[in-house]
């Protein structure tokens, strides 16, 4: 699976942004997606996860309330909208991929990784 994320940029503290995450070269829908994020210094962090159907979602509590994770399988893409943006979500954020029917906060359970789309909020 290829995966390509994009939709990062700049923007002011409160705001809001969508990610969306293209993936190509397999079935889509066999794979649970996850977003991650990693900030300068720092380690990748868990941040979204979905499974396969997308019904079910799971959050990191620094997000929780202000992130929602979607998907379309029709378009083989994967969403993050950011709302309520802090200084502290500032970080490159990417998209994985894992087969298996659930997402999983465990980055050692994603089989593919994309790269990454550069997300400042300034405050």
């Amino acid at each position: 699976v290829q995966l390509q994320a994009s939709g990062g940029g700049l923007v002011q503290d409160g705001g809001s942004l969508r990610l969306s995450c293209a993936a190509s070269g397999r079935t889509f829908s066999s794979y649970a997606m996850g977003w991650f994020r990693q900030a300068p210094g720092k380690d990748r962090e868990f941040v979204a996860s979905i499974s396969r159907s997308g019904r079910s979602t799971t959050y990191a509590d620094s997000v929780k309330g202000r992130f929602t994770i979607s998907r379309d399988n029709t378009k083989n893409t994967v969403y993050l909208q950011m709302s309520s943006l802090k200084p502290e979500d500032t970080a490159v954020y990417c998209c994985a991929a894992a087969y298996a029917d659930w997402g999983t906060s465990s980055l050692k359970e994603y089989d593919y990784w994309g790269q990454g789309t550069q997300v400042t909020v300034s405050s």
